[in-house]
């Protein structure tokens, strides 16, 4: 696919949001005159705080009201990334919780002299805690596509969350809010096939975030008659993914990504498969970090899929695992690795160094190490309990596990089911992972229970392969 596929839909859904919010904001006099420079220069900072104070003035008349959010937005869209970063301090340091107010309703909660009037104070106090900008957002939701603008909007905040304390407050609250309006009961679960509109489709290939989507015959192949994709919607988003699993079904559990993707392979039996395969799970909206789908996408896509093959026994994932490569570079740098006599003499042979850690290192180190077939065979072992031991034994300060897709599928309750060797050995895959891959099992009957004792007590599920790679 062309590398520059995401950035056209997204410019065009931009240009498109300017216009319908166009007709809205220029028929009144709420529009400040012209837009400001992208940069957003002092002189039009103040223009747009003044904009910011109109939106919060309408009372009862939704037309200005709307008019005067579209005006607001437009503005925002207008700005470059210099002129988002200070539009959001401007709303995070401006209007936030109004604290005078808040201790002055403090005062009544605690001045109350009977239920009635304590009752009263009380709401007054969860009034004044709510802060000034969450007025101002909500105006957004009610104009076309004023959802997916908030969602976007998050995305900027989230860039500076970490430099920027108030934006990181104004991010935060917008996660709260967004995850009242997504809860997971208003969602939509939808198959994506390859009838569905192109928009979709498109949008499909922009999302992926797991195995790239290289051309409209690499997607083809993936929404095959032996293949499943579904995706999460939300009404206020009708035409915006959030997130979407692809599956494969197949014979057995698989090993190689790279098989499954393969487009000249021949197509699946679907009546003789036994295993479904999730090999994709992409979030498809980066401003809704932090908002949880993934949990309730699995158990319904299982539930469908159970339906419509009634053969399916068993529901397994094939997964990256993307922190391994960073985590064993910073372990043998600054703790070592022990290799067996036999590991050790036969990465000797094929490369240098004078400790155990050298000599991974310098292995790993050497361009294409995974077609030499010695070398290739010297690293499976020592690469394997690698990733056993950054899976499964080294873990956060709170006890769950380091790799972020390891946390999402065992705080799903599934079990660690079976590390495979060489399983990408696509770039980004040895670059991440060094191609190793993991099967996560989804045991229905042990689900619930796996998934309490992780978040409980941050007891991970492990099958009786992946624990003596552990111990060793």
């Amino acid at each position: 696919m062309p590398n520059d596929q995401p950035t056209s839909f997204i410019d065009r859904t931009l240009s498109n949001l300017r216009q319908a919010w166009s007709g809205l904001s220029d028929s009144t006099r709420y529009m400040i005159t012209g837009l400001p420079r992208p940069e957003l220069p002092e002189d039009d900072l103040e223009r747009v705080h003044q904009q910011m104070e109109d939106c919060l003035t309408v009372r009862s008349d939704e037309v200005s009201a709307r008019a005067r959010a579209a005006g607001l937005g437009r503005t925002y869209l207008a700005l470059d990334g210099t002129g988002q970063l200070r539009f959001l301090k401007l709303l995070a340091e401006n209007y936030g919780v109004d604290r005078d107010a808040v201790d002055a309703a403090m005062e009544a909660v605690r001045g109350a002299e009977d239920p009635d009037a304590r009752a009263k104070a009380e709401s007054k106090l969860r009034r004044a805690l709510e802060p000034r900008w969450r007025r101002l957002l909500k105006r957004f939701t009610t104009l076309p596509e004023g959802v997916k603008f908030l969602v976007d909007m998050r995305v900027v905040m989230l860039e500076h969350a970490r430099s920027e304390p108030a934006i990181k407050a104004l991010s935060d609250d917008l996660r709260e809010m967004l995850a009242a309006w997504f809860d997971v009961g208003l969602l939509e679960l939808k198959q994506i096939t390859w009838e569905s509109p192109a928009a979709i489709l498109e949008k499909l290939i922009a999302y992926e975030a797991v195995h790239e989507i290289r051309s409209w015959d690499d997607l083809k192949n993936r929404l095959d008659s032996d293949r499943r994709c579904f995706a999460y919607f939300h009404p206020a988003m009708p035409a915006e993914p959030l997130i979407f699993v692809e599956v494969a079904l197949l014979p057995d559990m698989a090993a190689n990504v790279h098989d499954i993707l393969d487009a000249d392979a021949p197509m699946g039996d679907v009546s003789a498969a036994t295993t479904a395969i999730f090999y994709s799970i992409s979030n498809a909206q980066k401003g809704l970090v932090g908002i949880s789908f993934g949990n309730f996408l699995i158990k319904r896509v299982v539930e469908l899929l159970k339906h419509d093959f009634p053969n399916l026994k068993k529901f397994a994932t094939l997964s990256p695992i993307p922190g391994l490569a960073k985590w064993s570079a910073r372990t043998l740098e600054e703790n070592g690795f022990e290799l067996t006599n036999q590991e050790r003499k036969a990465l000797g042979q094929v490369t240098d160094g004078e400790t155990d850690a050298d000599l991974l290192k310098s292995a790993l180190g050497r361009a294409n190490w995974y077609d030499d077939e010695h070398l290739a065979a010297a690293l499976q072992g020592p690469v394997t309990r690698m990733a056993a031991r950054y899976l499964y034994a080294d873990r956060r300060p709170d006890g769950k596990a380091r790799d972020p897709v390891a946390h999402f599928h065992l705080s799903n309750g599934a079990r660690m089911e079976r590390l495979n060797w060489l399983g990408d050995t696509s770039k980004k895959g040895l670059a991440q992972a060094h191609g190793m891959m993991i099967n996560y099992l989804y045991r229905l009957s042990d689900i619930e229970t796996n998934s309490g004792a992780y978040s409980a007590d941050g007891k991970i599920a492990v099958s009786s392969s992946v624990k003596p790679l552990v111990r060793d």
